[in-house]
């Protein structure tokens, strides 16, 4: 080549590596038959990819700078350049390290992947709080080899093909030169040694299944689909590496009473229509009262609450008590809803009858005539009247 490699790759002398990978890559996209497949263009290719492989290696670069040959006598592109296809994937894609270096063996200790397990508890469990011990099934550390992998006595040993790198290299030529690419090692499979008498209990992986017993704390106020944390209590790695976390998924048990929205509760009272009209004084359950014997002491504990229903209450009326709901998981605590439902007799004795005919009569509601409201307007009859006002 007649013309300065420097001069190719458009930098200066001083240039640093950085300097001449960024120049590179850029001519590299502006060059690569892939993108422009005229045949002048495919050889400029050539010549700036001989030129970064030599400016790239600081020693061809020191011989090219003394005026010497970077390849040797009588070695040309195509020759005894080799590049390496990393390199121009380096160009592509901005790959690190030096050109050529691979990965090297990859390690037989991985970490462990994380497990997960469903739990159903109590709606006062998820209120208040629980300790539950549960049975999982992971993979555990081989008690044998101790994560090992190997016969007691003996170890892993170097592998012969790849020669412990863990990678082979394969060649191809092509109108680019010699394209090498590393591949993982088929004979070790890229760790880059053989364990030549596995452990009989883990068949060389490190680790055996077996299930063991969990104690998990859920804290007050969790919902369902809440996920509670262990740290290093899921699978055991390959080879005896660390493990994942264990997530415990929180599913809440329909209750016979309270319903839950958010951190309130919500119940439904039935009502005879006598006792809307005059008032009383129900007597309910709380939450509290599904606690476990032995959370608490039943000093501790309100078990059951008083609601005034005022006179005249309608079917259909809330009324909200306040912190009497689910704690919350960063405190405070919810709303119990008490919905009223009042119940009209659809049977009545000739005595029960009368007494009603009788107080109809009193109320002026022998004949009632009943109250007629409109109906309330859909959303697009909503919108029909704010665009048309008149």
């Amino acid at each position: 080549m007649s013309q300065d490699l420097y001069e190719l790759l458009g930098v200066d002398r001083d240039a640093d590596g950085d300097t001449i990978k960024k120049a590179y890559r850029r001519l590299a996209r502006q060059l690569h038959p892939d993108v422009n497949p005229d045949p002048d263009t495919q050889e400029k290719f050539k010549e700036v990819s001989l030129a970064y492989e030599v400016l790239s290696d600081p020693q061809k670069r020191a011989a090219y700078d003394r005026g010497g040959d970077p390849f040797g006598a009588g070695a040309g592109f195509g020759q005894g350049a080799g590049f390496s296809f990393t390199d121009i994937m380096d160009a592509f894609f901005g790959g690190g390290g030096a050109a050529g270096q691979g990965r090297g063996p990859r390690p037989r200790e991985r970490r462990g992947q994380d497990a997960l397990i469903r739990l159903e508890v109590e709606l006062a469990e998820a209120a208040f709080g629980i300790t539950r011990d549960l049975k999982v099934d992971t993979a555990v550390l081989c008690s044998t080899c101790h994560g090992e992998g190997t016969a007691a006595g003996t170890h892993p040993i170097p592998c012969e093909t790849c020669r412990g790198a863990g990678e082979v290299a394969h060649v191809q030529r092509s109108f680019l030169g010699e394209i090498r690419t590393l591949r993982p090692c088929a004979a070790c499979r890229g760790f880059g040694s053989i364990i030549p008498e596995p452990c009989r209990e883990c068949s060389g992986d490190g680790r055996v299944r077996s299930r063991r017993t969990l104690t998990v704390k859920i804290p007050a106020g969790v919902d369902s689909g809440t996920r509670v944390q262990l740290t290093g209590e899921g699978e055991v790695g390959p080879g005896g590496g660390p493990a994942g976390d264990l997530y415990v998924e929180i599913h809440i048990a329909p209750h016979d009473t309270f319903t839950r929205h958010g951190n309130d509760l919500h119940c439904t009272v039935t009502l005879p229509m006598t006792a809307a009209a005059l008032g009383t004084v129900l007597t309910l359950p709380t939450l509290e009262a599904d606690v476990v014997s032995g959370e608490a002491t039943d000093s501790e504990l309100e078990t059951t609450f008083d609601l005034e229903v005022r006179p005249g209450t309608q079917s259909g009326s809330e009324q909200v008590l306040r912190g009497r709901g689910v704690p919350g998981l960063r405190g405070g605590r919810g709303d119990l809803v008490v919905n009223v439902v009042v119940e009209t007799p659809a049977r009545l004795d000739p005595r029960q009858e009368e007494l009603l005919r009788e107080l109809a009569a009193i109320r002026g509601e022998e004949q009632p005539t009943g109250q007629v409201r409109p109906s309330s307007k859909s959303v697009f009859g909503r919108l029909r009247d704010a665009f048309n006002p008149h």
